[in-house]
């Protein structure tokens, strides 16, 4: 089993903790280990021969760093991308690289920037998930919904089969209106996309070669040598990036093969898609509060706030649902049912030429 983790995004909606060259998935949100070495953790019980990290070149030289101390237990490449291009060509990049060594070797792809409650129970459905990979399924894990949610992408699972699955995907849909939601969530055949995968390399390669036929034409340019050497890769690999379009794996491959299947996960998942995800992934105080890397935080007859500190003082006075963050050079106040808006300020700096605040 090899491990890819997908961690090239930009995190946007994490600003100002999040930045150009530390995004979320670099950076601790509730405390403790980053959102990267957190993902590395959840997978070394499962013995990977590697893990190969997928970053953007920015983002390389912090992923470097965060990761050294667990290459005692298990083989880990950064493989830097020169330029954003979605999922697909990372996928495919990993799934090219893997196959040169191990053509039938398993890859189990994992966002960097997920947090999961139950990581027993992510074990457990990734092994599920394997054993179907290995007779040439594309398996993704369908996250059991909780609720209506409007900010995930859904698939549709096929539950004539008896049992817990695996079960065929009928189809992909793109993040629905709340009427919508709440049919999918009644009906009980709808999942949240989780954008994990289980499959082969050599499937995948084939797969992406029906449906991205130039994306193959450019990963099948990569030569190799006959080691684990990876360093040497990057010139071809601007070359392929500079001659692809940027893609999703889910659009490019995942809604027009007839090989995919899920496994049902309520596994305590969340994107983490904003600050106001964090009341549900951490704990409150008594107002409904959540206080991150606060020296002291004075509360007077405020509620349901999430305030982060810099290891200051905060105090909030009569307010409530707000989101408070400050990380000594910028501070961000908005209420929390605006937190998708973030990534509006992140466009504004860069439009007003201030990059040191990206």
């Amino acid at each position: 089993m090899y491990i890819v983790i997908l961690a090239g995004g930009s995190g946007t909606r994490f600003w100002p903790v999040s930045r150009t060259t530390r995004p979320k998935q670099l950076i601790s949100i509730t405390d403790g280990s980053t959102m990267l070495q957190r993902t590395v953790e959840r997978v070394l019980p499962l013995k990977p021969k590697r893990i190969l990290v997928i970053t953007n070149h920015l983002q390389a030289e912090e992923s470097e760093r965060q990761l050294s101390s667990y290459r005692s237990v298990v083989n880990i490449d950064i493989i830097a991308e020169p330029v954003g291009r979605n999922t697909a060509p990372a996928v495919g990049l990993a799934a090219t690289i893997i196959a040169a060594h191990d053509p039938e070797g398993i890859m189990v792809v994992l966002p960097a920037d997920h947090y999961i409650r139950d990581i027993e129970g992510l074990q457990n459905r990734l092994i599920k998930a394997v054993h179907s990979a290995k007779n040439g399924w594309l398996m993704t894990l369908g996250i059991v919904p909780t609720a209506p949610e409007t900010g995930y992408g859904y698939l549709e699972a096929d539950l004539s089969l008896r049992g817990e699955g695996p079960f065929p995907v009928r189809r992909f849909v793109e993040k629905p209106d709340q009427i919508t939601a709440l049919n999918y969530l009644e009906s009980g055949n709808f999942f949240w996309n989780s954008g994990m995968f289980v499959w082969r390399a050599d499937t995948i390669l084939a797969e992406i070669a029906t449906y991205m036929p130039e994306l193959a034409v450019e990963l099948d340019r990569i030569t190799f040598n006959d080691v684990w050497e990876l360093a040497d890769l990057g010139e071809q690999i601007e070359e392929v990036y500079s001659a692809i379009s940027s893609q999703s794996i889910d659009y490019g491959v995942m809604e027009k093969s007839s090989r995919v299947q899920m496994v049902p996960s309520g596994i305590g998942w969340s994107d983490v898609g904003s600050w106001s995800a964090l009341p549900d992934i951490t704990d409150t105080d008594e107002q409904e509060t959540v206080v991150n890397n606060c020296a002291s935080y004075i509360n007077i007859e405020s509620r349901g706030c999430i305030v982060s500190g810099n290891g200051g003082v905060v105090a909030t006075v009569g307010v409530n649902d707000l989101i408070v963050v400050s990380t000594g050079d910028a501070l961000l106040v908005c209420p929390k049912n605006r937190a998708q808006d973030v990534k509006k300020v992140v466009e504004k700096l860069s439009e007003k030429g201030l990059q040191d605040y990206l």
